[in-house]
């Protein structure tokens, strides 16, 4: 079919499939894939998934390497934490002084080098058919999950996902669905909550559209009754049940007041940080404890509003030599990082979400052993920096798990696991049994109709349950 230049559906779709059809790929997203099975409950396991795009250095953060020669170790140091034998980036106070309430695996690899096949390989357990490019052949664990629970409800969707203005788009970090298609992508929030501008776009009906809005939502019955015919499929009541919790989400307050950070004191906003990642970690600890199972917390520039990037500085985790100053641009970040994931899992704590919040820290791979030199694009001088290294690095998991461990190792240099070697799908398996799915007896029909299990493979990591 030649390409049309708008997108959306034409006068003769409507006519042709009634709204039925237009609105199962429109609402979808929006309904929290919530419909007509019992709501859930606070006491629900969940998901606080901080994605680090780019790729963190690991023996940068949460393995350094002291006693390694200068070109490997970096500039920084490693400081105690409250665990006796565990330690971490000088740069990373707060949470040394949190040791005994989040572990560390040092042993997760793959073999995917490139941004996008490194995305792809990590959020879908699976070897992506192309090593580069976002867009899934299979879906993102956290549709995965979604398409499990799309029959259940909550007073905001289940599965959000909350990123920088512009980078919203499903295929910018592989949070594609794959076969599962549009329903089973996250609620996208955009922008920068720390911002006195920002607002959740959807949740409210534009001013004085509210007759408009129910004479709307009348006419579209009008349209499916006469023309989807016999609901053989029962594709039209089920469409039916989406857009009445789409009117759900619209209408009531539940929802407005989850996403609504001026509801939080002051003293507790500042704790976070009156910046992206911290405003964004308080809004997952909202989410989660209004229902949400799955938020996901992309933090990538850390710069707060009204700042401009320095030159130095890298946009995301991607600290090649060209891009930033490696040692100037993680310092900068982990300052904010630091104080959002520390007060994040402080909070989560206080509140007695711990035991059912499991929080995930991690980019998609870690970075090279040995510093690398380069001129700065922006800079336009030498500087150190990191390049692409998936045969090593390290996440942070907290909540809903043994806390105070750390979970493998990896060479003298961070080059590759010494020992207890694990991959993604090791980590994806573990978070499928904290949020009770059977990752090994669950599968979903793909283009072609064959079952696609969620994992192909992955064990749960046995020193974290």
């Amino acid at each position: 079919m030649p390409a049309r230049p708008c997108p959306g559906p034409t006068r003769r779709d409507v006519l042709r499939f009634g709204s039925v059809a237009v609105a199962g790929s429109a609402l979808a997203p929006a309904t929290a894939l919530a419909a007509g099975e019992p709501d859930r409950t606070t006491n629900d396991p969940a998901v606080i998934f901080v994605w680090l795009p780019g790729g963190p250095p690991h023996q940068d953060t949460f393995d350094l390497k002291p006693d390694a020669p200068a070109e490997y170790r970096g500039a920084f140091r490693p400081t105690d934490t409250t665990v006796p034998g565990v330690r971490v980036c000088e740069h990373l106070p707060k949470l040394a002084g949190l040791a005994d309430k989040f572990s560390l695996i040092r042993s997760v690899a793959h073999h995917f080098a490139d941004h996008g096949g490194g995305h792809k390989r990590f959020l879908t357990g699976r070897d992506p058919k192309q090593p580069t490019g976002f867009v899934n052949d299979t879906p993102m664990v956290g549709s995965m999950a979604a398409e499990v629970w799309k029959g259940r409800r909550a007073a905001v969707p289940n599965y959000v996902s909350v990123v920088d203005g512009g980078r919203q788009g499903i295929d910018v970090f592989s949070f594609g669905s794959a076969y599962l298609g549009p329903r089973s992508h996250p609620y996208t929030v955009a922008g920068d909550p720390a911002d006195a501008k920002f607002e959740v776009r959807g949740l409210s009906p534009v001013a004085g559209a509210g007759e408009k809005l129910a004479d709307r939502v009348a006419l579209l019955g009008g349209l499916d009754k006469p023309l989807a015919g016999p609901d053989l499929s029962g594709t039209a009541s089920g469409i039916d049940a989406l857009r009445g919790r789409a009117l759900d989400l619209v209408g009531g307050d539940a929802a407005r007041r989850a996403f609504d950070l001026s509801r939080e004191p002051t003293r507790l906003r500042d704790r976070y940080g009156m910046h992206r990642y911290g405003q964004r970690a308080l809004l997952a600890r909202r989410l989660v404890e209004h229902g949400a199972s799955w938020v996901t917390v992309v933090m990538e520039n850390a710069t707060p509003p009204g700042e401009a990037l320095k030159k130095s500085h890298s946009y995301n985790w991607d600290s090649h030599a060209v891009n930033c100053h490696i040692f100037e641009d993680t310092e900068y970040k982990l300052g904010f990082l630091d104080q959002a994931v520390s007060a994040l899992i402080e909070d989560l704590y206080a509140r007695g979400l711990d035991r059912r919040v499991l929080v995930v820290v991690t980019g998609e791979f870690g970075r090279t052993p040995k510093v690398e030199y380069s001129v700065g694009t922006q800079t336009k001088v030498t500087q150190p920096g990191r390049d692409h290294w998936p045969q090593a690095q390290s996440v942070l998991v907290s909540g809903a798990c043994k806390t105070g461990v750390v979970v493998g190792s990896t060479t003298a240099r961070a080059e590759v696991p010494k020992d207890r070697p694990l991959t993604p799908n090791d980590l994806w398996a573990t978070v499928f049994r904290h949020l009770d799915i059977d990752f090994d007896g669950t599968s979903f029909p793909d283009g072609t109709g064959r079952p696609m299990p969620l994992l192909p493979y992955g064990e749960v990591i046995r020193e974290l349950v």
